[in-house]
């Protein structure tokens, strides 16, 4: 509309304010409340895009199979959970995608997931652009299975195409974005380094121990490959040298763990070499309170 009104409207003169209203008859396009959007992926951003088009008053199905305490506690009541993908797929007028590419979710949005949709579907991708099967997508949209894409990752394949709204990779490019992501990058290496917390990390698990280190005790930082019997032998060593576990969590992510271990006393260096020679430990880091 912009466009056309800059180019269009260009020299009219007088005639420019009865033409631009004139105009508006050509981008008639749909309310969206009283819609139903699907939102895939309910992480820190998905939750606040559910939330928001909750006030906009439309419907809102969340698919995570993930889905973390803190953001189930940020979700607005009246999102409801879709079991699946297909259900998600099966209700939702818009669908918009919050997760990251990987070896599971890549081509998440393809062929074989389109035909579960519903005709006429607009799809939202800001997220990942492998995310989306670009020639799947097209061939969609030629056959008005898919109404429409709006992607931030632009691709020569959707360029200059119908019912494709294509825009950079806008995300936190603002000056405000980006001193926010320095703060929060420094306050999360240094909850790393002082507590052994991860936090945000492209392949290790969101894992924080919500207790704080025992006084003159130590918290062990394991991280380890997701196998078979891993927390046993961390225990066994500990037992030997007679050292008393207060507190544990081990959480994963595809082939990586991470673990970290209260001890009520100090963890002495015998001990510490002793539990990074267990077969799937890749670091033992301890932090002494």
């Amino acid at each position: 509309a912009t466009n056309w009104v800059n180019t269009e409207l260009k020299g009219k003169g007088a005639e420019i304010a009865a033409l631009a209203e004139k105009g508006k008859k050509n981008f008639i396009g749909n309310e969206v409340k009283g819609k139903t959007l699907g939102v895939i992926g309910l992480g820190a951003i998905g939750a606040q895009v559910a939330n928001t088009a909750i006030d906009l008053g439309m419907n809102v199905i969340g698919y995570d199979p993930f889905l973390s305490v803190d953001a189930a506690w940020s979700l607005n009541r009246e999102v409801k959970h879709a079991e699946t993908l297909d259900a998600l797929f099966a209700k939702s007028d818009y669908i918009t995608v919050h997760v990251p590419e990987t070896p599971d979710t890549k081509g998440l949005i393809s062929a074989q997931t389109i035909k579960n949709m519903k005709d006429g579907v607009k799809i939202i991708n800001l997220a990942r652009g492998g995310l989306v099967n670009n020639e799947d997508i097209l061939v969609a949209l030629e056959s008005g299975k898919v109404g429409c894409l709006v992607t931030d990752f632009a691709a020569e394949e959707l360029l200059n195409k119908k019912n494709v709204v294509c825009f950079p990779h806008l995300g936190a490019s603002t000056p405000e974005a980006e001193e926010n992501c320095a703060i929060m990058a420094v306050k999360e290496l240094r909850q790393f380094l002082e507590t052994g917390a991860i936090k945000n990390s492209v392949n290790f698990p969101k894992c924080k121990m919500d207790s704080a280190i025992p006084a003159g005790g130590t918290r062990l930082c394991i991280a380890h490959k997701n196998v078979p019997n891993m927390i046993a032998q961390f225990t066994s060593v500990l037992g030997e040298a007679k050292l008393n576990i207060s507190g544990m969590i081990d959480q994963n992510r595809a082939d990586l763990a991470y673990a970290l271990i209260d001890v009520d006393g100090k963890v002495n260096d015998d001990s510490i070499a002793a539990l990074a020679k267990i077969d799937g430990v890749i670091t033992v880091r301890p932090i002494y309170a």
